[in-house]
């Protein structure tokens, strides 16, 4: 018997939690389930909720680079209307894009890179 039961969220550090939540809410079409003056929670059904969190003289990480921690990765039914739709509402796609095309790299509105590939 496992320890840990089951993922109930990931938690990014932002500098603008409401701002970052409505980008994600956008991009996903996830509903907030939780806010307050620090954290934002948005949810999918019953899986894992992704929560955007405030943190005083908050530093984004820097693509590429060793300081990123972690980040989301996406699938999508199409790539290139995704990436439209995706900088339309505010993210970046940045010049080094690793991977052969196997996936593309963005970045959204506060620097935290996240991938989209193609999938089901």
């Amino acid at each position: 018997m496992s320890v840990l039961n089951a993922l109930g969220a990931v938690i990014i550090d932002c500098a603008d939690h409401t701002a970052l939540a409505e980008f994600y809410r956008k991009a996903t079409g996830w509903e907030v389930s939780y806010g307050d003056d620090d954290v934002v929670y948005l949810v999918n059904g019953s899986g894992p909720q992704l929560a955007l969190q405030r943190i005083e003289g908050y530093q984004p990480p820097v693509w590429p680079g060793p300081a990123k921690h972690a980040h989301l990765d996406f699938t999508v039914a199409d790539v290139e209307v995704a990436v439209k739709e995706l900088l339309a509402l505010g993210a970046t796609r940045p010049d080094t894009q690793p991977g052969a095309g196997e996936w593309t790299v963005l970045m959204d509105p506060e620097g935290h890179p996240f991938c989209i590939a193609a999938g089901d």
